[in-house]
């Protein structure tokens, strides 16, 4: 008897046959149960069903990195960006080469304009996990921003090598073309994602976009032209045509115009209001 009183005293982490679990054993076994099913509910897109299971498991004793990082995934999934981000950096205080946070936390950044946080976060993640879509994705659009159209055309190229049927990357992609002035170009992607998601409408609206500038023959953009000369020649194509009564080139040329360079706005609108009025 005693020798055995001894055995069970010189391992007092293991769980004898037949012993009852302590209290705070079970309670945390429960917590990472509910933090499981709330993971598994939130890759299904069920967000309201993963914040009820996160509440239990909280209830059940959950918390931290874990749970940090389940609700991170919510408010993302939410677009709560802000929110997330917060969270996200905090984690990669603790985990600086976890790939999925950096990807989530760069997203999150892109989204808010915060475009140097988010080029570092994704960089970062695409030297970890260089075949990961949504960080390839990510990194054409933050190109994108930056009018770094050589890079954005890369990043879309390994992007859709991966999912080349996702018809938001599609989309991006379209939209991308667009903003390089390529409209013939613009339209296949474009095509493509309202197949494969017929009311993306986002997707239709950017093909609209294309469809009008190839009908109105408006130019093509240079080489390594900039927002501003770009936007200059199609204000200028938009003149033109309306002095020739060309209504529907000068509307589509001063539409353009208008989403390819905040500094030929007021101009642009100008003329797009004039053609309207008359």
């Amino acid at each position: 008897m005693i020798l055995a009183v001894l055995a069970f005293m010189a391992a007092p982490g293991v769980v004898q046959a037949g012993a009852v679990p302590s209290v705070a054993s079970a309670e945390q076994d429960e917590a990472d149960r509910l933090l499981a099913e709330a993971g598994h509910a939130l890759r299904q897109g069920r967000l309201e069903q993963a914040s009820t299971m996160v509440g239990l498991a909280v209830a059940a004793g959950a918390n931290g990195s874990a749970l940090d990082r389940m609700r991170a995934d919510i408010a993302y999934m939410r677009g709560q960006d802000a929110a997330a981000l917060q969270v996200y950096r905090a984690l990669l205080l603790t985990f600086p080469n976890d790939p999925a946070l950096l990807e989530r936390g760069g997203i999150s950044a892109l989204r808010l304009g915060k475009i140097g946080e988010a080029e570092a976060m994704l960089t970062r993640a695409v030297a970890i996990a260089p075949g990961r879509m949504p960080i390839l994705g990510a990194l054409a659009v933050l190109s994108d921003r930056k009018r770094d159209f050589a890079a954005a055309n890369r990043y879309y190229a390994l992007a859709l090598a991966e999912a080349p049927d996702d018809p938001r990357l599609l989309s991006n992609h379209g939209w991308s073309l667009i903003l390089q002035g390529r409209w013939s170009d613009a339209t296949a992607p474009l095509e493509r994602a309202l197949e494969v998601s017929p009311r993306f409408a986002l997707a239709a609206r950017n093909l609209e976009l294309a469809r009008s500038a190839l009908d109105a023959r408006l130019p093509q953009r240079r080489e390594g032209e900039s927002d501003s000369d770009f936007a200059a020649r199609l204000n200028d194509a938009g003149v033109a045509a309306l002095a020739r009564g060309d209504k529907e080139r000068a509307r589509a040329a001063f539409s353009r115009a208008l989403e390819i360079s905040d500094q030929w706005y007021d101009r642009a609108a100008r003329n797009l209001e004039r053609l309207e009025s008359n």
